[in-house]
């Protein structure tokens, strides 16, 4: 096997990586508010809950300190010693440029996570995590 190819292969696990923990952060809070709803014990597991919360705190900390998400910057650069065309700027702005052809500043994408960061903290007060709560009803 080639260096390109593990470098491609190593670029794309990063890839389906980034993708997991965007849509764990992004898909926990409505699953938390219907969780709550339905009665889903599970959703105040207090370890689930944290770890949700320091993943949207570590992306607007990110975004706030003009930092770009290391899973991008070395995503980027194993495309780039594949050999392939990597893209400028964070995985998130590139990814809703490309889908939904938002061309918006920096500070943009910072207002929407921290917009976001916040509705995390109010799901958390909302529907507050419980100690030892790791029952799946």
């Amino acid at each position: 096997m080639s260096k390109a190819t593990l470098y491609r292969f190593g670029a794309d696990a990063l890839l389906v990586t980034h993708v997991a923990f965007v849509l764990f952060v992004v898909l926990t809070v409505p699953v938390v508010f219907v969780g709550a709803w339905r009665g889903w014990g599970w959703v105040r597991n207090r370890w689930f809950r944290l770890a949700h919360l320091v993943a949207i705190g570590i992306v607007a900390g990110q975004a706030w300190l003009g930092v770009l998400c290391p899973l991008t910057v070395w995503e980027t650069e194993l495309r780039r010693r594949a050999g392939e065309r990597a893209y400028e700027g964070s995985f998130i702005a590139h990814w809703l440029e490309r889908v939904l052809y938002i061309d918006a500043p920096a500070w943009m994408f910072t207002a929407a996570y921290t917009l976001f960061g916040a509705l995390v903290v109010f799901a958390w007060v909302r529907v507050p995590p419980e100690a030892g709560s790791a029952n799946a009803e």
